[in-house]
C-alpha cells in the first residue's frame, strides 16, 4: 500500500470543514553495494528492486543487463515499508568508484543535486534508425493516465512510461519523484529483459538533465513530457541524439531536439534548440 488517509482542514469562503485525504507515502531507502552505503534516495514504497536496479544502472555503477544482481532486504520500518537494502554483486562488474560520488541524502525530485560534480557530463550518442510517429504521441500519454493508480486516489506521484516505437506500452512506475519513475521503469525493463523494446519514455514532470541522462544510459531515443524542459535538457537532448518533446498536450507538443526522428507531413527547414541572441 502506498498512499495513506491523513485528516485536514479545507477553508473556501471564509469557513473551515473537516476534510480527509490521499496521500502518496515517502520512505527514505537506504541502498548500499556489497555492504557499502551508496545513497539514501525518498521513494514510494513499491517496486524498490526495479528502482535499485534502474538507479544503478542509469548512475553507471553496475552496466551489466545480463548478470542478475542479489538484492537483500535489510530493514523494514514498522509499517512494513523496506527501508534499507544491499546489493551484493561480483566487483569486477562495478564501474566505478561510488564512495563520496553521492551525498548522503539524495532527493527524489532532483538527483543530479545529490553529487558533489557534474561527472559524465558526455555527451555519447543513443544509437537509433527509428522513426517515430507523431500520432502516437498522445496516445501514450492517455495510455499511462488510465494506469495511473496512486496518482488517481492521492494526486502526488509522477509517472513514466516506457514504450515500443509503434507505442505499445511496456510497463508504467509511479513515485513521488520523476527520477525515481524513471529509474523504476528502467530498472523495470532491464530485469524482464525487455530493455531493447524501449524507444521512447514519457514522464509526467518537467524534463531536468538528469531525466536526459537517464535516457541516454538506457539508449532511449525518445523523451516526451507534459511539462516544460530546461536549458540544459534541450542541450544534452540535441548532442545525445535524443528527440525530447514537451509540453505534450491533446494533440500538440513541441520538439526541441533532433526532430529529424519524427516523421513529418510538412518538413520544415528550421532547426531546434538554443537560440543564440546578439
Amino acid at each position: 500500500m502506498n498512499i495513506a488517509d491523513y485528516r485536514g482542514l479545507f477553508y473556501q469562503g471564509g469557513k473551515f470543514s473537516k476534510v480527509e485525504d490521499v496521500l502518496a507515502i515517502e520512505v527514505a531507502l537506504s541502498i548500499s553495494i556489497n555492504e557499502v552505503p551508496f545513497t539514501v534516495t525518498m521513494q514510494t514504497p513499491g517496486s524498490e528492486m526495479d528502482l535499485v536496479r534502474g538507479l544503478l544502472f542509469t548512475e553507471n555503477i553496475i552496466r551489466d543487463v545480463d548478470h542478475p544482481l542479489h538484492i537483500d532486504v535489510i530493514t523494514k520500518d514498522e509499517s512494513g515499508y523496506i527501508t534499507a537494502v544491499n546489493v551484493t554483486v561480483p566487483e569486477k562488474l562495478i564501474l566505478k568508484d561510488f564512495a563520496g560520488k553521492r551525498n548522503v541524502i539524495s532527493a527524489s525530485s532532483c538527483g543530479v543535486c545529490g553529487k558533489t560534480d557534474l561527472e559524465g557530463l558526455e555527451f555519447e550518442k543513443v544509437n537509433n534508425s527509428d522513426l517515430l510517429n507523431p500520432d502516437n504521441i498522445e496516445q501514450m500519454f492517455h495510455k499511462v493516465s488510465l494506469q495511473q493508480e496512486t496518482f488517481k486516489q492521492s494526486g502526488g506521484t509522477h509517472a513514466a512510461g516506457a514504450f515500443t516505437i509503434n507505442g505499445d506500452l511496456i510497463c508504467i512506475r509511479e513515485d513521488i519523484g520523476r527520477h525515481n519513475a524513471v529509474d523504476k521503469a528502467i530498472g523495470h525493463l532491464i530485469n524482464s529483459k525487455k530493455i531493447n523494446q524501449a524507444k521512447c519514455i514519457t514522464v509526467s514532470g518537467r524534463i531536468s538533465y538528469e531525466i536526459v541522462s537517464k535516457a541516454r544510459s538506457a539508449n532511449i531515443p525518445f523523451l516526451a513530457s507534459v511539462s516544460a524542459p530546461s536549458s540544459l535538457a534541450v542541450d544534452y537532448a540535441q548532442e545525445s541524439g535524443i528527440t525530447l518533446m514537451a509540453f505534450c498536450r491533446t494533440n500538440k507538443f513541441t520538439i526541441y531536439s533532433n526532430p529529424q526522428q519524427v516523421a513529418q507531413k510538412n518538413k520544415i527547414s528550421e532547426s531546434t534548440g538554443k537560440v543564440n541572441n546578439k
